[in-house]
């Protein structure tokens, strides 16, 4: 019988169970995942199963996160994540949250594009610290993306995006998400990208300010390569400003939008 122990193959000659391995191969185990699932009982091991057992509390290696990684995703899925290439344009509320939500799961590589730096009023949507004030918003956000996933390639770029040299940044990347502010930088990104990339996918958004219902932020499907995620009507404006529970459905709608085309599941979700 062949299983898969913390993502290394083991041929077992005789039948056995979960904590009898536990016992032989990691003792300080205490966190113990079957087939992409944690188990809280003694289960008998079958043929192909994977497993991964973890020591609570115990920093795992590069190597180790990304095995678990692939535990808990099934290895299939977890290959296309990381060999994909990422870009987001502009790294504020929108651009910060998916940015983590996708270090998270293990993409490969993110290309990050934003020329402004961290303020104090950008702390109460926007995926920084206190101490992170005036450090430009790229290198604080690589900081805080490989604290939490050294596995994924951040790769920066100080500077204002603009028509002539979009394609310089994102020619490597596989989707590109739109995260700025302003309506017309918006419209500058989506009509240079799509025109310049025409078999790239753009992810971006629009209507994602004040407290309306968290269902009325949707991810629509514009054209075969160009999809929106928000309501698309609430801008900032007076009375009505950028806060981070709605900021941050809208950036997971695009993180969960790019994660879905990676997995060739592209139709549109309402």
């Amino acid at each position: 019988m062949q299983i898969f122990l913390n993502e290394k193959s083991i041929n077992l000659t005789t039948p056995s169970r979960l904590h009898l391995l536990r016992d032989q191969f990691y003792p300080q185990a205490d966190v113990l995942i079957v087939n992409g699932y944690p188990a809280d009982n003694n289960q008998d091991i079958h043929d192909g199963d994977r497993i991964v057992m973890i020591q609570r509390g115990k920093q795992p290696s590069s190597q180790e996160l990304e095995d678990l990684m692939t535990a808990r995703h099934t290895p299939g899925i977890q290959e296309k994540i990381k060999r994909a290439r990422i870009g987001i344009a502009g790294a504020g509320g929108l651009g910060s949250a998916v940015a983590v939500a996708l270090a998270r799961i293990g993409i490969g590589q993110l290309n990050i594009a934003d020329f402004d730096v961290v303020e104090p009023s950008n702390l109460n949507r926007q995926q920084y610290f206190i101490d992170q004030i005036g450090q430009a918003k790229v290198k604080a956000l690589q900081d805080n993306l490989l604290r939490i996933n050294p596995g994924t390639t951040v790769t920066t770029f100080n500077k204002k995006v603009t028509p002539e040299n979009i394609s310089s940044i994102f020619s490597d990347i596989d989707i590109l998400v739109e995260a700025f502010d302003r309506a017309d930088q918006k419209a500058m990104l989506t009509n240079t990208f799509l025109s310049t990339f025409p078999e790239k996918y753009l992810v971006a958004a629009s209507g994602v300010a004040g407290f309306d219902s968290s269902n009325t932020i949707k991810t629509t499907k514009i054209t075969p390569h160009f999809y929106l995620c928000g309501d698309g009507v609430t801008a900032a404006k007076p009375g009505c400003g950028l806060m981070a529970p709605r900021v941050g459905i809208a950036a997971h709608h695009q993180a969960n939008t790019v994660l879905r085309l990676l997995l060739n599941l592209d139709e549109a979700v309402e």
